[in-house]
């Protein structure tokens, strides 16, 4: 490791958070710093390929609440980059059957010297009173339908990396805004960094209520896209729903999927983002999904960057007495 790149990341320093709860009270400075350090842990280890001691000795604790792929592989595997040991836990077959409470389960893998914990769980805000309870670092893996930050800023350092900057691009969010986590989480850090937003979908999943938030609200994805840089396709979650929101996938299809139709009407130059998973032929036809303009896997790649950072900024912070 280069002793350049190490004072780079002396920066790090600037950072004061213990925790990452959400983006929505991060400034833009802090954000960026994020995205820095990220692009710089991705430099280091050779696109995430390689090792780095930045956290040995340190352990990182996965509290999974709720079905994860991505994000539960990307963070353990995070930690591991960086040296730490991981402890991966869920809560079939655990103590909470017997009657523990969430915090209680909590405390005692804390009481076991775990320096972070990273946790999602179906209840929003659940991160929060798990900070409050814990003197260790928490990061949101993802709280209900409320904020997935790291699943935010994955998003914002790809588009970035794709374009430059985020300043003065049109960004559509399109599908299920009403349950996504992943909306809420790209508004609040995209639009502090001076994109104009737009969330699209259907009138049962978005409402003009969303326009408090400073973003424009659309319900004709052809209508708009002629303006959108980057569109990022939201998963219908039909799991948080009590009642299918429209007639059919079909339909939804019809209306709202990108296919290669709709890519010869759009920006020569169009990024295609999906958080994932992704449901091909409902939100993304596989051309389009697998074509020169998706970005998904540099998605999945920076997600690994990104909480190489996070784990990096919490534990530096909470290890010379700043605040969460």
């Amino acid at each position: 490791m280069s002793t350049d790149l190490m004072d780079k990341l002396v920066a790090a320093e600037a950072w004061t958070r213990a925790d990452l709860l959400g983006l929505e009270h991060l400034s833009a400075e802090e954000i960026t710093l994020i995205l820095d350090t990220a692009e710089q842990l991705k430099t280091m280890t050779g696109g995430c390929a390689g090792k780095l001691d930045l956290l040995r000795g340190a352990t990182i604790a996965n509290l999974f609440f709720e079905n994860s792929t991505r994000t539960r592989t990307s963070f353990s595997l995070a930690a591991r980059r960086l040296g730490a040991d991981t402890i991966d836990f869920s809560s079939s077959g655990s103590s909470l059957s017997k009657g523990e409470t969430f915090i209680d389960t909590a405390k005692n893998i804390e009481a076991m010297n775990v320096d972070a914990i990273v946790v999602r769980h179906r209840t929003p805000g659940t991160p929060h009173l798990l900070a409050q309870n814990v003197e260790c670092c928490v990061v949101n893996a993802g709280d209900g339908a409320h904020e997935h930050p790291t699943q935010g800023l994955l998003d914002i350092m790809t588009i970035r990396e794709q374009r430059g900057q985020i300043e003065g691009l049109t960004v559509a969010l399109v599908g299920d805004i009403a349950h996504s986590r992943t909306a809420r989480s790209n508004i609040w850090g995209l639009q502090k960094l001076g994109a104009h937003v737009i969330v699209c979908g259907p009138s049962t999943l978005v409402s003009r209520h969303w326009e408090k938030l400073g973003v424009e609200v659309a319900y004709s994805l052809d209508a708009i896209l002629p303006r959108c840089d980057v569109l990022n396709l939201l998963r219908i979650q039909f799991e948080r729903q009590l009642m299918r929101p429209f007639p059919s996938v079909r339909e939804y299809a019809l209306l709202y999927a990108m296919n290669g139709e709709r890519m010869t009407r759009a920006k020569k130059n169009i990024l295609i983002m999906a958080p994932g998973p992704i449901n091909r032929g409902a939100e993304i036809t596989p051309e389009v999904a697998d074509g020169p303009h998706s970005v998904i896997l540099h998605q999945v790649t920076n997600g690994l960057a990104i909480r190489m950072a996070v784990l990096w900024l919490t534990y530096c912070a909470a290890n010379t007495g700043a605040p969460s």
